[in-house]
């Protein structure tokens, strides 16, 4: 069985609307991926130019957070999807945008953008269950036979070596103990 080359970009653009100032429809022709996955948009389609949202050769597709200006992913295809799934079908995960499926006859492609546990660790559980959540939820994928490509900005710096300064980093959000054992798991699965 031969298999099609995709060519898959992924980027956390901190506010996309800030991105199209910087000359990202521009980076987007440029790049001509089949698939762009975007984190953090921070926008909701309707306060997007139409450029924006069907940049040449692209359609887009969102799942944004309730809060404004707060979260958000998106993903650019030149590809019409079989389906499109927002959220992880869990309201309090939901409601921040933070996961974007799109299914294809031969896989499917998730937008994800998991949350930051913060300073003072306030949203740590709060990030490990959404770990636990999309982990399960890939699994079930896989159970089904579905081959899935994860994007996406995980929050997590999985080894020293991800860290310029790891000793002084060990009690810090996105180095947390907890957080590396769920990536090790995430890894060790296949």
């Amino acid at each position: 069985m031969s298999r099609k080359k995709i060519s898959v970009a992924t980027w956390n653009v901190n506010g996309i609307r800030s991105a199209a100032a910087k000359g990202f429809v521009k980076w987007l022709g440029d790049l001509d991926a089949d698939y762009v996955c975007l984190q953090e948009v921070k926008a909701k389609p309707e306060q997007l130019e139409e450029k924006l949202l069907k940049p040449k050769g692209y359609t887009s597709f969102w799942h944004s957070a309730e809060k404004p200006g707060y979260s958000g992913v998106a993903i650019y295809t030149k590809h019409e999807p079989v389906a499109v799934k927002i959220g992880l079908g869990i309201p309090e995960i939901d409601r921040e945008g933070r996961v974007l499926l799109l299914e294809y006859p031969e896989f499917n492609i998730i937008s994800s953008y998991f949350p930051n546990s913060q300073r003072d660790h306030a949203r740590l559980s709060y990030k490990l269950a959404f770990c636990d959540r999309i982990f399960k939820y890939l699994e079930e994928q896989r159970s089904e036979g579905k081959h899935t490509i994860i994007t996406g900005d995980f929050n997590i710096a999985h080894k020293e070596i991800d860290l310029q300064n790891p000793k002084s980093n060990k009690k810090n959000a996105g180095f947390l103990p907890e957080e590396r054992a769920w990536m090790d798991r995430f890894i060790e699965s296949g």
